[in-house]
């Protein structure tokens, strides 16, 4: 059973993690309903935490729910398009993300500790390492295997089995045993048409 310190505080800082992604003007449908495209992702970070490890504090619950928080705010497209480029994209977003979730919950009474915890975790710092950026990212890559990897499938289509079959090598190192054994276990959609891609990655 999970403890939240003060359960009206932390339903604060969720509203507001929810009002500045509900900003997002990207759209995306999900089951007949519009959403702005981070707040839709901010929920299926939620929901994928509660089935992946119900039990998971209030860090953890925070970080997830502010991990893409405002991240239209700094787009793909101003940064290079060079794998030198993506990677600087990747660590300015990380460092925006935690601060973002950091003032926010400043905003609504969390203190210096609790926000560190997050923003670490946010930041994605101590993967491997610090329990809660590795459940964190465990819970990423699960939502990325289950909605956005067929999506992304699509928009690669040139890739070759080969670059496919690395793309999910390097998403599974980044997971815990605990998290490729629930990506296994049935309790998350896999794509279809990359299962046997997925299998022969990770047999």
């Amino acid at each position: 059973m999970t403890t939240i310190t003060d359960p009206q505080r932390f339903e604060r800082a969720i509203a507001l993690f929810d009002a500045a992604n509900a900003e997002d003007p990207n759209r995306e449908t999900a089951e007949g309903k519009e959403w702005p495209k981070e707040l839709l992702y901010a929920h299926r970070m939620t929901e994928m935490l509660e089935r992946f490890a119900p039990e998971a504090g209030e860090t953890v619950r925070l970080a997830c729910r502010a991990q893409h928080i405002c991240r239209w705010q700094i787009p793909r497209k101003d940064y290079s398009m060079t794998p030198e480029g993506y990677q600087h994209w990747r660590t300015t977003l990380y460092k925006f993300h935690a601060d973002k979730a950091g003032e926010l919950m400043r905003q609504t009474g969390y203190g210096d500790a609790e926000i560190e915890a997050v923003k670490k975790a946010v930041g994605k710092r101590g993967l491997k390492v610090n329990p809660d950026t590795q459940m964190m990212e465990d819970v990423v890559d699960l939502v990325f295997i289950e909605h956005y990897m067929l999506d992304f499938a699509g928009k690669k289509g040139e890739y070759s089995e080969e670059k496919w079959l690395d793309i999910i090598r390097k998403t599974w190192k980044k997971m815990s045993e605990r998290g490729h054994a629930f990506a296994l276990s049935g309790k998350i959609k896999l794509p279809e048409p990359l299962v046997p891609l997925i299998v022969k990655a990770v047999g």
